[in-house]
Protein backbone atom coordinates (compact mmCIF):
# COMPACT_ATOMS: atom_id res chain seq x y z
CA UNK A 1 0.00 0.00 0.00
CA UNK A 2 1.54 3.62 -1.00
CA UNK A 3 2.23 5.87 1.55
CA UNK A 4 0.56 9.53 1.33
CA UNK A 5 2.27 10.84 4.41
CA UNK A 6 5.57 9.70 4.35
CA UNK A 7 7.52 11.05 7.74
CA UNK A 8 10.85 9.58 8.74
CA UNK A 9 13.03 9.69 11.66
CA UNK A 10 10.59 13.13 12.56
CA UNK A 11 12.44 14.57 16.11
CA UNK A 12 11.48 16.76 18.69
CA UNK A 13 13.75 16.67 21.42
CA UNK A 14 13.42 16.15 25.45
CA UNK A 15 9.94 15.37 23.75
CA UNK A 16 9.77 13.43 20.95
CA UNK A 17 11.90 10.46 19.99
CA UNK A 18 13.31 9.70 16.09
CA UNK A 19 9.67 8.34 14.91
CA UNK A 20 8.78 6.81 11.44
CA UNK A 21 5.64 7.09 10.44
CA UNK A 22 3.62 6.30 7.40
CA UNK A 23 -0.48 6.42 6.31
CA UNK A 24 -1.71 5.54 3.22
CA UNK A 25 -4.67 7.44 0.90
CA UNK A 26 -7.85 6.19 2.23
CA UNK A 27 -7.31 5.36 6.10
CA UNK A 28 -8.19 6.95 9.21
CA UNK A 29 -6.14 6.73 11.99
CA UNK A 30 -6.70 7.40 15.67
CA UNK A 31 -3.24 8.33 18.10
CA UNK A 32 -3.83 7.43 21.82
CA UNK A 33 -1.75 7.73 24.53
CA UNK A 34 -1.39 9.06 27.87
CA UNK A 35 -1.72 12.85 29.19
CA UNK A 36 2.35 14.21 28.22
CA UNK A 37 2.71 11.39 26.28
CA UNK A 38 3.83 12.70 22.83
CA UNK A 39 0.28 13.17 20.84
CA UNK A 40 0.72 16.88 20.09
CA UNK A 41 4.47 16.54 19.66
CA UNK A 42 4.06 13.63 17.03
CA UNK A 43 1.21 15.73 15.19
CA UNK A 44 3.46 19.13 14.95
CA UNK A 45 6.38 16.90 13.70
CA UNK A 46 4.17 15.30 11.42
CA UNK A 47 3.25 18.77 10.14
CA UNK A 48 6.15 20.78 10.26
CA UNK A 49 5.16 23.12 12.42
CA UNK A 50 8.56 22.32 14.97
CA UNK A 51 11.09 19.27 15.60
CA UNK A 52 13.48 17.79 12.61
CA UNK A 53 13.41 15.12 10.43
CA UNK A 54 14.73 13.38 7.69
CA UNK A 55 11.99 12.94 5.20
CA UNK A 56 8.52 14.29 5.15
CA UNK A 57 6.67 14.11 2.12
CA UNK A 58 3.07 13.96 1.50
CA UNK A 59 2.42 12.54 -1.99
CA UNK A 60 5.66 12.32 -3.18
CA UNK A 61 6.21 15.81 -2.29
CA UNK A 62 8.65 17.37 0.52
CA UNK A 63 5.96 19.30 3.06
CA UNK A 64 9.18 21.10 3.92
CA UNK A 65 9.89 22.88 0.88
CA UNK A 66 6.19 23.95 -0.83
CA UNK A 67 4.92 27.20 -1.14
CA UNK A 68 2.11 28.46 1.81
CA UNK A 69 -0.62 28.10 -1.17
CA UNK A 70 0.81 24.57 -2.25
CA UNK A 71 1.44 23.49 1.71
CA UNK A 72 -2.56 24.31 3.02
CA UNK A 73 -3.51 21.58 -0.32
CA UNK A 74 -1.13 19.07 1.20
CA UNK A 75 -1.66 19.00 4.22
CA UNK A 76 -3.94 20.71 6.90
CA UNK A 77 -3.49 20.75 10.98
CA UNK A 78 -5.95 21.39 13.64
CA UNK A 79 -3.95 22.21 16.60
CA UNK A 80 -5.96 21.27 20.57
CA UNK A 81 -6.37 24.69 21.41
CA UNK A 82 -9.96 26.90 20.23
CA UNK A 83 -8.60 30.12 20.90
CA UNK A 84 -9.61 32.28 18.34
CA UNK A 85 -9.31 36.25 20.45
CA UNK A 86 -10.18 38.39 17.48
CA UNK A 87 -13.34 39.61 16.24
CA UNK A 88 -13.71 37.93 12.80
CA UNK A 89 -16.81 36.44 11.58
CA UNK A 90 -17.34 32.77 11.19
CA UNK A 91 -17.22 32.85 7.33
CA UNK A 92 -14.11 34.93 7.13
CA UNK A 93 -12.18 32.62 9.39
CA UNK A 94 -13.03 29.84 7.34
CA UNK A 95 -12.16 31.84 4.00
CA UNK A 96 -9.03 31.93 5.56
CA UNK A 97 -8.18 28.38 4.89
CA UNK A 98 -8.13 28.66 1.38
CA UNK A 99 -5.31 29.79 -0.82
CA UNK A 100 -7.67 31.71 -3.34
CA UNK A 101 -11.05 33.05 -3.00
CA UNK A 102 -13.84 30.60 -3.19
CA UNK A 103 -17.21 32.17 -1.62
CA UNK A 104 -18.93 28.26 -2.92
CA UNK A 105 -16.76 26.74 -0.85
CA UNK A 106 -17.34 28.25 1.98
CA UNK A 107 -20.92 28.21 1.59
CA UNK A 108 -20.32 24.34 0.97
CA UNK A 109 -18.38 24.10 4.55
CA UNK A 110 -21.11 26.25 6.19
CA UNK A 111 -23.48 23.87 5.25
CA UNK A 112 -21.58 20.74 5.86
CA UNK A 113 -21.12 21.98 9.80
CA UNK A 114 -24.53 23.45 10.33
CA UNK A 115 -22.89 26.95 11.16
CA UNK A 116 -25.49 28.72 8.96
CA UNK A 117 -26.75 30.59 12.28
CA UNK A 118 -23.44 31.37 12.83
CA UNK A 119 -21.97 32.79 9.72
CA UNK A 120 -22.30 36.17 10.22
CA UNK A 121 -21.29 36.19 13.93
CA UNK A 122 -17.98 37.11 15.40
CA UNK A 123 -16.21 34.29 16.36
CA UNK A 124 -14.85 35.39 19.98
CA UNK A 125 -18.50 34.89 21.01
CA UNK A 126 -19.01 31.34 19.91
CA UNK A 127 -18.83 28.80 22.68
CA UNK A 128 -15.69 26.10 22.75
CA UNK A 129 -17.53 23.44 20.62
CA UNK A 130 -19.12 25.83 18.10
CA UNK A 131 -15.14 27.57 17.50
CA UNK A 132 -14.07 23.69 16.66
CA UNK A 133 -16.58 23.14 14.17
CA UNK A 134 -15.11 26.70 12.55
CA UNK A 135 -11.62 25.83 12.84
CA UNK A 136 -12.54 22.65 11.15
CA UNK A 137 -14.41 23.93 8.61
CA UNK A 138 -11.08 26.34 7.83
CA UNK A 139 -9.02 23.62 7.87
CA UNK A 140 -10.94 20.80 5.63
CA UNK A 141 -11.39 24.25 2.80
CA UNK A 142 -8.45 23.61 0.87
CA UNK A 143 -9.25 19.93 0.91
CA UNK A 144 -5.62 18.79 1.87
CA UNK A 145 -4.39 15.11 1.19
CA UNK A 146 -3.70 14.77 4.58
CA UNK A 147 -5.59 15.66 7.67
CA UNK A 148 -3.91 16.13 11.23
CA UNK A 149 -6.36 16.53 14.07
CA UNK A 150 -5.56 17.15 17.65
CA UNK A 151 -8.35 16.57 19.97
CA UNK A 152 -11.16 17.26 17.38
CA UNK A 153 -13.65 15.63 19.44
CA UNK A 154 -13.13 17.30 22.72
CA UNK A 155 -15.97 19.82 23.74
CA UNK A 156 -18.41 18.67 21.41
CA UNK A 157 -21.76 16.95 22.21
CA UNK A 158 -22.23 13.66 21.77
CA UNK A 159 -24.68 14.77 18.10
CA UNK A 160 -21.40 16.48 16.84
CA UNK A 161 -19.00 13.88 18.24
CA UNK A 162 -20.87 11.44 15.64
CA UNK A 163 -21.29 13.69 12.75
CA UNK A 164 -17.47 14.55 12.45
CA UNK A 165 -16.85 10.97 13.09
CA UNK A 166 -18.89 10.50 9.95
CA UNK A 167 -17.55 13.57 8.17
CA UNK A 168 -13.79 12.64 8.79
CA UNK A 169 -14.60 9.04 7.66
CA UNK A 170 -16.12 10.51 4.30
CA UNK A 171 -13.19 12.87 4.09
CA UNK A 172 -10.54 9.92 4.25
CA UNK A 173 -13.02 7.54 1.81
CA UNK A 174 -12.36 10.50 -0.88
CA UNK A 175 -8.63 9.83 -1.22
CA UNK A 176 -7.26 11.67 2.12
CA UNK A 177 -5.54 10.07 4.79
CA UNK A 178 -6.42 11.41 8.32
CA UNK A 179 -4.54 11.36 11.89
CA UNK A 180 -6.72 12.14 14.91
CA UNK A 181 -5.83 12.29 18.75
CA UNK A 182 -8.43 10.88 20.90
CA UNK A 183 -8.91 11.59 24.30
CA UNK A 184 -11.58 8.77 24.71
CA UNK A 185 -10.50 5.54 23.96
CA UNK A 186 -13.71 3.98 23.51
CA UNK A 187 -13.73 5.95 20.02
CA UNK A 188 -11.25 3.89 18.32
CA UNK A 189 -13.77 1.19 16.92
CA UNK A 190 -14.85 4.04 14.26
CA UNK A 191 -11.33 4.02 13.11
CA UNK A 192 -9.09 1.84 10.49
CA UNK A 193 -5.75 1.87 12.83
CA UNK A 194 -4.91 3.22 16.15
CA UNK A 195 -0.95 4.34 16.79
CA UNK A 196 -0.42 4.67 20.55
CA UNK A 197 2.05 6.95 21.86
CA UNK A 198 4.15 6.74 25.26
CA UNK A 199 7.31 8.52 26.24
CA UNK A 200 7.78 10.26 22.64
CA UNK A 201 7.68 6.88 21.45
CA UNK A 202 5.18 4.46 19.29
CA UNK A 203 4.62 1.83 21.30
CA UNK A 204 2.39 -0.15 18.99
CA UNK A 205 0.31 0.55 15.78
CA UNK A 206 -3.17 -2.06 15.64
CA UNK A 207 -6.30 -2.37 14.16
CA UNK A 208 -8.97 -1.45 16.95
CA UNK A 209 -9.79 -4.46 18.15
CA UNK A 210 -6.09 -5.49 18.77
CA UNK A 211 -5.40 -2.18 20.52
CA UNK A 212 -8.29 -2.71 22.80
CA UNK A 213 -7.33 -6.16 24.16
CA UNK A 214 -3.67 -5.03 24.02
CA UNK A 215 -0.87 -5.30 27.03
CA UNK A 216 0.57 -2.27 25.17
CA UNK A 217 -2.63 -0.12 26.01
CA UNK A 218 -3.48 -1.37 29.75
CA UNK A 219 0.44 -0.46 30.51
CA UNK A 220 0.57 2.86 29.03
CA UNK A 221 -3.08 4.38 30.23
CA UNK A 222 -2.67 2.02 34.21
CA UNK A 223 -6.53 0.55 33.29
CA UNK A 224 -7.33 -2.78 32.41
CA UNK A 225 -11.08 -4.32 30.02
CA UNK A 226 -13.73 -5.36 32.73
CA UNK A 227 -16.82 -6.86 31.38
CA UNK A 228 -18.35 -4.03 32.66
CA UNK A 229 -16.01 -1.60 30.93
CA UNK A 230 -12.36 -0.31 31.75
CA UNK A 231 -10.81 -0.43 35.27
CA UNK A 232 -7.98 0.99 36.97
CA UNK A 233 -5.48 -1.85 37.04
CA UNK A 234 -4.42 -2.75 40.92
CA UNK A 235 -0.93 -2.30 40.22
CA UNK A 236 -1.95 1.54 39.37
CA UNK A 237 -3.85 2.28 42.37
CA UNK A 238 -2.42 3.63 45.35
CA UNK A 239 -5.58 1.80 47.45
CA UNK A 240 -3.69 -1.49 46.61
CA UNK A 241 -0.63 -0.45 48.50
CA UNK A 242 -2.11 -0.12 51.99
Amino acid sequence: MTSLLDAREIEIPRRLCPTDLSVAEGQLVALIGPNGCGKTSLLRACAAVEGSSQRLTVDGEDLRHASPPRRTRLLGYMPASRELVWPIQVRDVIALGLPSPDPDRVDELIALLELEALAGRPTDRLSTGERARVLLARVLAPRPRVLLLDEPLSNLDPYWVLRLLDLLRAVATSGAAVIVALHDIDRMAAFDRVVLVESGKIKADEPPASMFASEELQDAFRIRRAPDGWQISPSADPRSLR
